[in-house]
């Protein structure tokens, strides 16, 4: 691997591991507790698909006339990766992005998605951001996520976004969250299964072919360029910095519901 990469990943291992072992994960105990946690991850699967498609429209030419944009190598990199969560395959064989599964299991396990849709319908019928999180209800934790992304976006530096969605989105969900979710799966599998389904497509696309995608995409843009280089490494901590913030707000959310039940 690219030695510069395994720079950014030795440096931002312990953010990883944060992560990986956040305490949010060991107070999932029944089908309430993961559908809080859904309500606050569903913003992240959102708002993945637009730093995504910044970077196809980045990278290729997406107006009318067509003209060359960067090498054909990047354009094959985000076209195949646009390909894959913009329409995979969902449980039953059809064509979704990863975004409406989600959606899907997140129904199927009885979360409240009324939320995240009011925040989207707000958006496409021309509300700001901030109008949007105000009419949607969006917590304090999941804004400060969703605003991260879209300075990220608003940056246009190619190299950052790319950083961004390679280390900051990626290879962050921990074996002890796939046990849980299994678990679970075995006791209620109509309302799990779909979000088994996820993950498990997170695990098989994601994890595997897409990171390796995105790896040799972020080495390409930042070549030889070490200001390029550092940039990629301090963005891609804040970005993981607010994923553990993200966390943070779901794992209070859930002990506030605990507590109130005692």
């Amino acid at each position: 691997m690219n030695q510069k990469l395994e720079h950014i990943q030795a440096d931002i291992e312990p953010l990883r591991q944060q992560i990986i072992n956040h305490k949010v994960y060991s107070v999932i105990n029944d089908l309430e507790d993961l559908r809080i946690f859904m309500q606050y991850h569903v913003y992240a699967v959102w708002d993945f698909m637009s730093l995504l498609k910044a970077l196809q429209i980045n990278l290729t030419c997406t107006s009318l006339p067509w003209f060359p944009v960067g090498t054909g190598n990047t354009r094959s990199l985000i076209n195949e990766i646009v390909a894959g969560e913009e329409s995979d395959v969902d449980a039953n064989g059809d064509k979704k992005s990863h975004f409406e599964m989600y959606l899907e299991a997140m129904e199927q396990c009885g979360a409240d998605i009324e939320e995240i849709n009011r925040f989207i319908r707000a958006l496409q019928g021309g509300a700001t951001f901030k109008e949007a999180y105000a009419l949607a209800g969006t917590p304090a934790a999941a804004i400060s996520f969703v605003n991260f992304t879209f300075e990220v976006i608003a940056a246009n530096q190619h190299h950052v976004q790319a950083s961004t969605f390679t280390f900051g989105r990626e290879d962050l969900i921990p074996n002890m969250f796939f046990s849980i979710v299994n678990d679970m799966n075995k006791k209620f599998p109509d309302q799990i299964s779909l979000f088994k389904y996820y993950l498990d497509r997170h695990i098989e696309v994601d994890g595997d072919h897409h990171s390796h995608l995105a790896l040799e995409m972020t080495a390409a843009l930042c070549g030889e360029d070490e200001e390029k280089w550092t940039a990629a490494a301090t963005m891609t901590m804040a970005a993981l910095q607010q994923r553990i913030t993200l966390w943070d707000g779901a794992y209070q959310a859930i002990v506030n519901r605990k507590n109130q039940l005692r």
